[in-house]
This record gives structure tokens, C-alpha cells and sequence, in this order.
């Protein structure tokens, strides 16, 4: 019995040494004092470094690769061919048109049109000649000379003339029509199969150098098949991906922190140029571009790279952990006392005070 109450006794005074343990942990919480310091707000993004005016060149015929004209690295201006596709079916296309083409030149149609105008100048003549014989009979008639019966085949035959005189007139005009016709016709199917041969021909669109040829002589090329990929000689722009979240955040001229994992350890500047105004639908981002402030010694397109675009820096400002916050808006003092403070500019780390406390307020964590 006596052991008993021993024993109870021991737990009880073991407890309560804890418990008073515990309660001067509690009084001894360490304590934070504000402080002054340079606060950034800033929005990531990561990329790839692009030359300027990069594009993938892609071809409208379908065929194998006949030949190279270019290199990897080599300067090309507008204009400058880059690869040619074989297609013998356009070939063969464009000589039938340059035949039909010099089958409706003018120069071979003459014959046609003065076989009509021939044709026209003897009606002409018949009908000339029917007139005259016309009145002379009329004047015949006049005079009670001759019967019914002649007059009337005279103005039949004047008639016949007449018609045939116009219809070889209209024979004239509408076979003009039909060459004219003919002759655009052939010019434009000229023009057009001479288009489609050219387009087996590649050539650059820009002032630049050549990147990539993907494609070696032989290979199978189609529309959908990037050939070449091209952009300006020694002019790159930074191709940044920023969240929808962020975007609105995002002007023209905000600087821009780089890295590069070409260039590990350094930190280049860069200031916001372009902002695309249209999300990806796929990745949820906005397309931002930058230029270098000064680029790196040397670059190559698609190196990857991160930034930071800077939204606000200010350098003077009052700061406090972000674990001291207690909500959105609170803070809790040294004595116990809950506090609300107005909040600035926010970071991972560290949060902006604008008022509230000062830098004289000590604060202990909030209890989670």
C-alpha cells in the first residue's frame, strides 16, 4: 500500500517537472526583430535562347532530296537556294504547258484569223455586188422592165449576202475571243506549272546563316517535314515561358535575370522586348521575349536557360520571415499580443511590412 502511494507520488512530481520544463521552453521562444533589407519580387520562367528571325523551312512538293546547295553554317541572303526536290511529274507539267502555251501564242493563231478575215472580205464583196445588182433590177422593175419573180430573187439573194456578210463577222469576232481566251488560259497554266516546279526549289527567306539540314540527298521529303532551319547570323532573343498566373505581371522593358547552363555560374541581364498575346493552350503559358543587355561571348539556338523577370525591387524596404505570419495579415508580438500588419511586396522567403509593427517589434512564430 505504502509502496503504492510512493509510486504515484513519484509519476505526479515527474509530470510537473516536465510540465514547468516545458513552460520555460515555451517562455524562451526565440524572438525576431524586423529588419531593412533589398526585396525583390520577381517571376520565374525558363526557355531556350532562339536566333532572331528563326524559322523551320519546309517545302511544298513531295519527293526525295536531288541535291544540296548549302551547308550547315553557311550565309545564305533571300532568295538563296538551299535544296532542291525531285519531282519529275512537275517537270513534265510544265513542258505540256510551255506547248499548249505556244500552241495559243498569237504569232501561231494568225493563220486562223485571216481565213476569216478573208472569209469576211468576200462576203463583203458578194454583198456589195448583190446590192448593186439589187438596185439595178429595182430600177428595171421601174421602168416595166423585167418580171416579179427576178426582183424578188435579187432582194433574196441581197439578203443571203447580208447575212453571210455578218455571220463571217461574228465567225471573226468569237474565234478572236476563243485565242485570246486560249492564249491567257495557256499563260496561266505556264505560269502556275512553272510555280509548282519552283517550289521544289527551297530557298531562304531571310538574311542569315543556315542551322540545321535535317535531311540528307535522298531522303524522302514532304510539306510537313521541317528541311531547314535558319535565322540571323549573330542576333538571339531570349524565348521565355511565363504561367498564366504571372502574366499579367509581365511589361515591356521589366529586366530580366538569366542563366544559362552553358554558362554556369554567371548571371546575365536581359530586358523584356515581346510579350505574345496569346496562351498555349496546351502548357497554360504565354510566350515572352528578351534581349540581352550583353550577350555571352557565344551563343548557339536552343540553348536552354531560367529566369527571373523583376517585378518590383525595393531596396530599402521593411522585412520579415514569411513563417512569422499568422493568416493572410497577423502577426504575433513577444508579449502574446495578435497584431495586424499591412503587407507589401511578397517573396518565397521574406514578406514587405508597410505598417503595423516596426523594426523595434519583436515577434515569435505563430503556433501551427
Amino acid at each position: 500500500m505504502g509502496a503504492s502511494i510512493y509510486r504515484h507520488l513519484g509519476t505526479g512530481l515527474l509530470l510537473l517537472i516536465l510540465g514547468s520544463l516545458s513552460a520555460c521552453s515555451q517562455g524562451k521562444e526565440e524572438v525576431v526583430f524586423p529588419s531593412r533589407q533589398t526585396l525583390t519580387e520577381s517571376v520565374y520562367a525558363s526557355g531556350y535562347v532562339r536566333a532572331k528571325e528563326q524559322y523551320e523551312a519546309f517545302a511544298l512538293a513531295t519527293g526525295p532530296i536531288q541535291a544540296l546547295f548549302v551547308s550547315e553554317g553557311d550565309t545564305v541572303h533571300i532568295g538563296t537556294p538551299i535544296l532542291q526536290i525531285f519531282n519529275e511529274q512537275e517537270r513534265l507539267r510544265r513542258e505540256n504547258a510551255e506547248i499548249s502555251q505556244l500552241f495559243a501564242d498569237p504569232k501561231s493563231t494568225q493563220t486562223r484569223l485571216r481565213e476569216l478575215e478573208l472569209a469576211i472580205d468576200l462576203a463583203k464583196s458578194t454583198l456589195t455586188n448583190d446590192s448593186l445588182l439589187l438596185l439595178r433590177q429595182q430600177h428595171l422593175w421601174a421602168q416595166g422592165i423585167g418580171t416579179a419573180n427576178e426582183l424578188e430573187q435579187r432582194e433574196l439573194k441581197f439578203k443571203s449576202s447580208s447575212l453571210a456578210y455578218q455571220s463571217a463577222r461574228l465567225s471573226y469576232q468569237d474565234l478572236k475571243r476563243e485565242l485570246e481566251f486560249g492564249n491567257q488560259t495557256a499563260t496561266k497554266n505556264l505560269a502556275i506549272s512553272k510555280s509548282l516546279e519552283t517550289s521544289s526549289i527551297l530557298k531562304s527567306k531571310i538574311e542569315g546563316i543556315v542551322y540545321a539540314l535535317p535531311k540528307v540527298v535522298g531522303e524522302m521529303a514532304t510539306p510537313q517535314t521541317p528541311l531547314a532551319i535558319l535565322g540571323r547570323a549573330g542576333e538571339f532573343i531570349l524565348e521565355l515561358q511565363v504561367d498564366e498566373y504571372d502574366i499579367v505581371t509581365i511589361q515591356k522593358g521589366q529586366r530580366v535575370l538569366v542563366t544559362l547552363d552553358s554558362f554556369k555560374g554567371t548571371v546575365f541581364q536581359a530586358t523584356v522586348v515581346k510579350i505574345h498575346p496569346i496562351m498555349d493552350a496546351k502548357s497554360k503559358t504565354f510566350t515572352v521575349e528578351a534581349e540581352f543587355d550583353k550577350a555571352p561571348p557565344r551563343l548557339f539556338p536552343n540553348l536552354s536557360l531560367e529566369a527571373n523577370i523583376l517585378i518590383q525591387v525595393h531596396p530599402n524596404a521593411l522585412v520579415i520571415p514569411r513563417n512569422l505570419l499568422l493568416g493572410q495579415n497577423q502577426v504575433i508580438t513577444q508579449e502574446g499580443d495578435t497584431v495586424t500588419v499591412e503587407l507589401g511586396i511578397k517573396t518565397f522567403e521574406f514578406v514587405e511590412i508597410l505598417g503595423g509593427i516596426d523594426k523595434k517589434t519583436g515577434l515569435i512564430p505563430p503556433k501551427r
